[in-house]
């Protein structure tokens, strides 16, 4: 499960030529949501991604780059997540580029991969730990079909996330 292709798009694992997409993203406003933010610097910015990167190696698995496939340009990433006490298997999502946001790029990545990941990994559910303040992301969990779940366990000190649950496998065939 390291590739596959939607209409606009190339889910890959990462790669270093990844790094500087993700520093701008991951070091600016746009990721307060995700741990990063203006007041987060290189050095912590370039471990989350390593972070990324160690998720494969650890689990055999990980956030997926989406890739634009006609420019071949870094957008963002998506995929399975389920680092060292985290309550559940979860699929997150980010979109690097602030021109690339609204245009469904998301939503296609995670669509694709949440049936692989259920298929390919044997998942019979997953989450999405989203931060109480990020609208975009709740709307976007809401499209995929995901409900709130207010009796499942966030990750610690994560506060203050909304737990979205996605539907099962089954449902989804």
């Amino acid at each position: 499960m390291t590739r596959l292709e939607t209409e606009r798009l190339i889910l890959r694992g990462p790669l270093a030529a990844d790094l500087p997409a993700w520093l701008a993203f991951f070091l600016s406003a746009r990721a307060i949501y995700v741990g990063g933010g203006p007041r987060i610097d290189e050095g912590r910015a370039w471990r989350a991604f390593a972070t990324i990167i160690g998720h494969w190696t650890i689990n055999g698995c990980g956030p997926f780059v989406l890739e634009d496939r006609a420019s071949g340009r870094a957008l963002g990433s998506a995929g399975p997540w389920y680092p060292a006490l985290w309550p559940e298997k979860e699929l997150g999502w980010t979109i690097w580029r602030p021109e690339a946001e609204g245009q469904g790029l998301a939503h296609e990545a995670v669509v694709a991969l949440r049936a692989r990941t259920y298929r390919d990994l044997g998942w019979p559910t997953a989450v999405s730990y989203i931060d109480a303040r990020n609208t975009r992301s709740i709307a976007l969990a809401e499209r995929l079909g995901a409900v709130r779940d207010t009796t499942a366990e966030a990750p610690p000190d994560d506060d203050p996330t909304l737990v979205y649950r996605h539907p099962a496998p089954e449902v989804l065939q």
